[in-house]
């Protein structure tokens, strides 16, 4: 049984998750707390495997609340949760850079109360299944086993988590897992790369800030991104992105032209996709119904970027539940495209990654803090070599 601490200054609230994850196959509540401090002193004696924890609490917030436990528990995963409000996005982004490990939000426009706990018990229970690393009795796996492809740098299974990643999974269930199938690995660059598409979710704040903090300003492509979020989550995102990375980052919106140097995110319940005018690359939201149940999808978008760019785009996975990326990675791949993941032992979620490597897909399967190092490699194929300073 994975064990639950639920921390909550509303009694209400508490009720509410608690009543969601009542029931729900393999997970027990193990004790409640009413803010931080007091969530603190029942860690220890409680030993939970996940944590709830809400943000605004009095005597300690939420953030506090998780800056004190990362001193003692660098990979407790500690789920926010968080209301869907420009206040409640900026305090969440807050709270995963101080060590939270993800988050759900409050549910809205719900007419009862049996349907609050329904759209809790909805986004809660997969994600403390995969954080806590176990499944529900019958699920499959997020994502298959490593691959051995020859020239393959295969992800690490089975190790510690790197240090300063809360909640990264520390292994996988022991057992033989299925092997990837045989394909051939390109093992040479091919050509010049026009545009970077990156796909994310669980963990995918994080691993997305590190890998563009790492890339320089002067770019030469233009980077497409989607980050499973709800709207306004993602242009705060943006906008946080934009403050703290070398790059411009922007919330892509209707009719942007790409320029190189800046990242594009898609925003929240929109896909993002891209169309042609004359030479011009131009972004598109879509409203078309989610695919593997998220919108926007980093399907969709792997989709769009194959059909304008073919073999001239790069694409990455980094970590997040579920499978989203993997269909549009083998579009991308049948048109000549490269594709990197993220390892799983730097991935909080093995699972878009996961699956992308199981299916034979990725190029090139690298720990979080190689990758920003392997797209500027990869960048410099086809062009010029920048020009260096001559020192006296």
């Amino acid at each position: 049984m994975i064990r639950v601490l639920v921390v909550d200054d509303s009694v209400v609230v508490r009720r509410l998750i608690v009543d969601s994850l009542t029931g729900a196959p393999g997970i027990e509540v193990v004790g409640t707390a009413a803010n931080g401090l007091l969530a603190q002193a029942k860690i220890d004696s409680l030993k939970p495997d996940a944590i709830t924890m809400d943000i605004e609490m009095p005597q300690m917030d939420g953030i506090a609340a998780v800056r004190e436990l990362r001193k003692r528990h660098k990979h407790l995963p500690v789920i926010m949760f968080s209301t869907l409000s420009a206040a409640g996005a900026s305090a969440t982004l807050e709270a995963l850079a101080a060590g939270a490990t993800d988050y759900v939000t409050k549910p809205s426009n719900v007419g009862s109360i049996g349907e609050s706990i329904a759209a809790v018990r909805e986004q809660l229970v997969p994600k403390i299944h995969a954080l806590a690393g176990r499944r529900p009795p019958g699920a499959p796996r997020p994502g298959l086993g490593p691959t051995k492809r020859p020239g393959l740098a295969p992800p690490v299974t089975g190790r510690p988590a790197a240090p300063g990643r809360p909640g990264a999974l520390t292994g996988r269930p022991a057992g033989k897992l299925p092997a990837a199938p045989a394909r051939p690995l390109r093992r040479m660059p091919h050509g010049r790369v026009d545009i970077l598409a990156i796909g994310s979710s669980t963990g995918g704040p994080d691993a997305l800030t590190k890998v563009l903090q790492a890339l320089p300003s002067d770019l030469p492509v233009p980077v497409v991104v989607t980050q499973h979020m709800p709207p306004v989550f993602t242009r705060m995102f943006a906008e946080r992105l934009d403050r703290s990375t070398p790059l411009r980052v922007v919330e892509a919106g209707d009719g942007m032209e790409l320029t190189p140097g800046t990242v594009y995110i898609a925003p929240g319940d929109k896909h993002l996709v891209l169309q042609r005018r004359n030479t011009a690359t131009l972004t598109q939201l879509s409203g078309a119904p989610p695919e593997n149940s998220c919108r926007p999808a980093v399907d969709v978008m792997f989709r769009s970027v194959a059909s304008l760019y073919g073999a001239a785009a790069f694409a990455a996975v980094l970590t997040g539940m579920g499978y989203d990326g993997r269909g549009g990675a083998k579009v991308l791949r049948d048109a000549g495209a490269e594709i990197l993941a993220q390892d799983e032992a730097s991935s909080v979620v093995w699972g878009m990654p996961g699956a992308v490597v199981g299916a034979g897909l990725a190029d090139e399967v690298l720990p979080l803090d190689r990758i920003a190092s392997a797209l500027v490699q990869r960048l410099q194929v086809g062009r010029a070599p920048r020009a260096t300073a001559v020192t006296r």
